[in-house]
């Protein structure tokens, strides 16, 4: 029903009603005068209103054209031909042109932008850089001072940034390696001092990523140059301690090696070892785990070396005790007349027991250094001298002994068969049992130049020949022979055979 009025039909329809009422002509044209301004008002509103809708969309095209003009330039992308001014579309076809190419360069600029807070992040955490200083060198735009509007986000922008990134990633890894390098001497140098966990403490800093891969360092600083350089000014500290440190500690091991040696009966050049580290040290071309792992090494084969001499050793040590006694036997026979000689008579038994074990020891010891010297193609030094020239040594100056002995006691019998003779009557009698015989018997054993009947040249002629034999031995064998058993047994049996005088001479092996 409201589509069938018309302004007509009201008209008519208000005629009819001023015609019942009886409205005057005046009346009529002033309602008619005022609904006119009405509907001139009316349009008048509407006419505004469209021209503020125009406006708008005028302002809106402007701005759409500004916004895309600045994208563009943002982001570096070619220019496109611009919107004419005056097209044959209108305002709305010319906004709907506009809006998706604005929807397309919107989306890019916020991806660009989240591209640039990725790459902001990433290097405030790479090396404890600044980051202010780092961007502007790629774009001035990028500094906060400029507004977000203003920053140039453009794909060349972006690519000097991932340029920047990636070289500061390089400079990170290269940083990374740096300190962990640091770290290991630190770590190295705190063993090789025994450093206090305290002061390890202190780097902890430093020592916390070790063993971390570039990826897990992302502790702001955690790269910084300043920390690197406090590191390796403590390296460069620790090191010049660590040179006495190498010192004590070599030349510690070296004395635990000498202690081996000397255990063993084993001559090394003292000297010479001790240059020999002082040397390595100085040169620095040596670290010190390599030092000592080389000492520890040097003793761990000493003490292999001493074990396979041990069982030698020992029956060397048993062949000296035994000389030792066969020297003391012949004291105590040769006091067998004194205060409580059946003591000295037994422990003389017992200790001739023991003494005729030497042979049967001699030639055990003696084939045994041979198979060490075949097994390991070395001869047994022992002291310094050939173990087997020592005990050859003993056995011939052993043999002489007995010659000596043997003829001391030929001699004896002629020198007593002369005496009896000397003192028998002219018919025969012998001396009187009352007389002593030895009175007439020490004097004729002092004529012969010893009191046990034995040649004094005899006696310097053996010393002569074994002098002769250890001359003719390497340069140390004179300064070890005084120190061989071989040599002690014989310096002890010489000495025990000037105090038995006439007492009867106990058999030696």
């Amino acid at each position: 029903m409201a589509g069938d009025i018309t302004c007509g039909s009201l008209l008519q329809k208000l005629q009819l009603i001023w015609d019942e009422v009886g409205e005057s002509d005046e009346d009529r044209d002033k309602v008619l005068y005022q609904l006119d301004q009405e509907c001139l008002d009316v349009y008048k509103r509407k006419v505004d209103q469209a021209t503020d809708s125009r406006d708008l969309l005028i302002q809106a095209l402007d701005d759409s054209k500004i916004e895309l003009a600045r994208l563009l330039s943002a982001l570096g992308e070619k220019a496109i031909a611009r919107t004419p001014e005056k097209t044959s579309g209108t305002i709305k076809q010319q906004l709907a042109a506009i809006a998706p190419t604005l929807e397309k360069l919107n989306k890019q600029k916020n991806e660009r932008v989240r591209e640039f807070v990725n790459v902001q992040s990433q290097i405030d955490q790479i090396c404890g850089m600044d980051f202010l200083s780092t961007v502007t060198e790629v774009h001035p735009s990028l500094d906060d001072s400029i507004g977000d509007n203003c920053k140039s986000i453009s794909n060349d922008t972006l690519s000097k940034l991932d340029k920047t990134v990636a070289t500061l990633n390089e400079d990170k890894k290269s940083r990374l390696s740096k300190l962990q390098e640091l770290a290991g001497q630190l770590y190295d140098l705190w063993d090789l001092m025994d450093a206090p966990m305290q002061e390890r403490s202190m780097f902890d800093h430093v020592t916390c990523n070790r063993s971390a891969s570039v990826d897990k360092v992302t502790a702001p600083g955690a790269l910084a140059l300043d920390l690197i350089e406090q590191a390796e000014v403590e390296v460069q500290r620790l090191d010049q301690l660590k040179y006495s440190k190498m010192k004590e500690i070599a030349f510690k091991k070296q004395t635990e090696l000498e202690d081996i040696y000397a255990g063993a009966h084993m001559v090394i050049d003292t000297a010479a070892a001790h240059e020999k580290i002082l040397a390595l040290i100085e040169a620095g071309n040596i670290e010190p785990s390599e030092l000592i792992a080389d000492m520890e090494s040097q003793i761990s084969k000493a003490k292999e070396e001493a074990l396979s001499r041990k069982e030698i050793l020992d029956k060397v040590e048993r062949w000296s005790l035994l000389v030792k006694k066969k020297a003391g036997l012949k004291i105590i026979t040769g006091y067998n007349s004194s205060r409580g000689a059946h003591l000295n008579l037994k422990r003389a038994e017992k200790a001739r027991i023991l003494v005729n074990k030497i042979p049967a020891l001699v030639e055990t010891l003696v084939a045994k250094t041979r198979a060490w010297e075949e097994s390991r193609g070395l001869s047994f030094m022992y002291d310094g001298v050939p173990l087997l020239a020592m005990l050859d040594e003993y056995v011939m100056l052993r043999q002489e002994r007995e010659e000596d002995k043997k003829r001391m006691r030929e001699q004896k019998r002629y020198i007593e068969q002369q005496l009896n003779t000397d003192h028998e009557g002219p018919f025969g009698s012998r001396v009187s049992p009352n007389r002593p015989v030895s009175a007439k018997k020490v004097p004729g054993a002092k004529s012969n130049g010893s009191a046990n009947g034995t040649p004094p040249n005899r006696r310097l002629s053996v010393s002569g020949h074994q002098n002769g034999r250890s001359g003719g031995k390497d340069g140390k064998r004179d300064s070890a022979k005084t120190a061989s058993p071989g040599n002690v047994a014989a310096a002890k049996e010489d000495a025990s055979s000037h105090i038995s005088g006439t007492d009867p001479v106990p058999s030696t092996p």
